[in-house]
This record gives C-alpha cells, structure tokens and sequence, in this order.
C-alpha cells in the first residue's frame, strides 16, 4: 500500500469536511430556528397512531419540525393510559425539551403532566385536551370542535328534513367529543328542532362497537332517519349496520374527520356528509407553538384551527 502523499491528505482532509458540513444542513431547512434549534428534541404521544387522523397529524408535525430542525421522537400509546403515562416517564428520562400528548384519558393524564412540570418539560395538548386538575398545559391546539359539530348537525338537518329521529354514536369520555356532540344538539335545536335524538350510545370511537350498536340501536327504532358518528371510524361502523338492515340512503349517515374512505362513501351517496378537519394543519400549527414557546413568545392558550364540510358536491368538485 502506497503512503498518502501531503497533499492527498490534505484533499481528503477538505472533502471529508465538505461531506459532514452538508449531514449537517439535511436535518434543517434553509431558514435557520433559533439558536440551537437543531438539538430540540420534542416527545410525542399519539393515543391512537393507527387512526387515519392522527397519521395525518403527525406528517404535519414532522413537516414543520424539520423545518425547525426539531427531532420528534413519537410513540402510539395505543388507546392505553398506562402505556401513555409510562412513555411520558420515559420522555422525562430522554431529557426532551418538550412533550406534546393526544390525551386517551383527558383526566388520568393529569398526573403525567404534573410529573413532566416537575421536570421542568412543557406540556403541549393536541387534538385532546386534559381536563384533569393536576398538570400545567401550555397551549392546547385542535380544532373548533363545537363548530364542527354544529356543521354536522346543519347537515343532519338537510339531510333528513324538519322531523324525524336521529341516532348518536358516541365517545363521551373525550373532550373533543363532549364538544361536538354539544354542536351537533345545539344546530338541531335551531335548525330542525322537529328532529329527536333517539339513541346516544358510547363506541369508543371504533368501527366494530359502532357497527353492533348501530344494529341494536336500528333493532329498537325502526323510524330511524339518520346517525351521527363523532368520528369517521363510528360513521363506517355504523353505515356497515345500516347496509346490512337494507336501509341504505333510507338512515342517512353523518360523519366527522373527512377520511379518504369516508369521502369515497360521501362521493358514492352512501354517506350524506362529515364535518371535515385539518389534522395536517393541527400538527403544524402544534409544531408551531412550540417554536414560539422556544423563541420566549407567550402562545395562547387555546389555538383553535376552522372546521368545514365535506358532501357529495365537494366530491364531485375534487374529480
């Protein structure tokens, strides 16, 4: 083997420095955060990162901290809330500079929170809140949930008319929910107040509880004109229900989120409609306060995103 010359050296000596200078520049963008930026590391715990919703959320997280330069280190808590408490601890372990939670349970998660404040780690919510009186969060970013249940509501109200009995696939534990099923009765009271809701039952917010349900619930109301699911996973549960009884166009079925799949039954008529969110914009906007936070800004404490529809006409409008 031949013995590197000076000169040689001294090239391979520059071109290594060149390859590390550019490893650097990939893990941020071009419009530098603040002052040590690229050492941030935020902890996050998504309650369900199967969910169509969240996975969304959490491209719009991992967008926007990198263009930060933020490491995101995130875990599914897999609708546990021991699982969830115990990757707060482990996030407190980690050192992270910040935690963002998607509560499963918005009460029992307090005493997490109160042991991440203990640790000098701010909290941040998203999507969920914390109604637990332990705990300091410092901003809590979703969207307008009463809005989007009253957008619900107003397309339950077109749907089947100034009268008629309507079904609620619930999820009452959540406090995004408690929201929009608050929205969706008050836009039937000023809407179409003729319209009773018959049934209010708790699926927790998945397909196959919300499909038994709906089948007892259109076993005991054979008048059924419509369902509200609070999510999309409940409207398909239920819509499954509704298809299996025959009565397909005849229950109209509301949802919430706007997920590809339940666009593709809103665009086929299955489903009359959803309230549509923006998870993306949730995580960026979450990503976002943090940085605030970071640069010594005060974020406020409750950063609402809008929520729209979505309906057959959308549908056609996107093809």
């Amino acid at each position: 083997m031949k013995p590197i010359r000076p000169f040689a050296f001294m090239l391979l000596a520059a071109a290594l420095a060149a390859c590390s200078g550019n490893s650097s520049n990939s893990s941020s963008s071009s419009s530098p955060g603040p002052a040590g930026s690229a050492s941030k590391t935020i902890g996050v715990s998504i309650q369900d990162r199967e969910a169509q919703f969240y996975q969304q959320m959490e491209n719009g997280m991992q967008s926007e901290a990198n263009k930060y330069g933020y490491k995101l280190i995130v875990v599914d808590a897999n609708r546990d809330n021991a699982k969830q408490q115990s990757q707060v601890e482990d996030f407190i372990s980690n050192k992270v500079d910040a935690i963002v939670l998607t509560p499963y349970d918005s009460t029992a998660i307090g005493s997490a929170i109160a042991e991440a404040n203990k640790a000098n780690i701010p909290v941040f919510t998203a999507d969920i809140a914390s109604t637990s009186k332990q705990g300091h969060v410092i901003a809590h970013i979703a969207s307008d949930n009463v809005l989007g249940g009253q957008q619900a509501g107003k397309l339950m109200c077109q749907a089947v008319g100034k009268t008629g009995y309507v079904a609620i696939i619930d999820e009452p534990e959540v406090t995004s929910v408690q929201d929009r099923v608050k929205g969706f009765r008050d836009a039937l009271k000023a809407n179409c107040p003729g319209v009773t809701v018959v049934a209010d039952v708790d699926a927790g917010g998945a397909r196959d509880k919300a499909n038994q349900d709906m089948s007892d619930i259109l076993q005991s109301n054979k008048n059924l004109s419509g369902v509200f699911g609070i999510n999309d996973d409940s409207a398909l549960g239920a819509l499954t229900a509704v298809r299996a009884a025959g009565l397909n166009g005849k229950v109209k079925v509301i949802g919430y989120d706007a997920t590809p799949e339940a666009r593709t039954a809103i665009a086929s008529g299955d489903m009359y409609g959803d309230a549509i969110q923006y998870p993306d914009k949730i995580g960026a906007l979450t990503i976002d306060t943090i940085h605030d936070f970071f640069t010594g800004k005060a974020p406020q404490a409750v950063v609402h995103v809008n929520v729209g529809t979505y309906t057959q006409t959308d549908a056609k409008k996107a093809q």
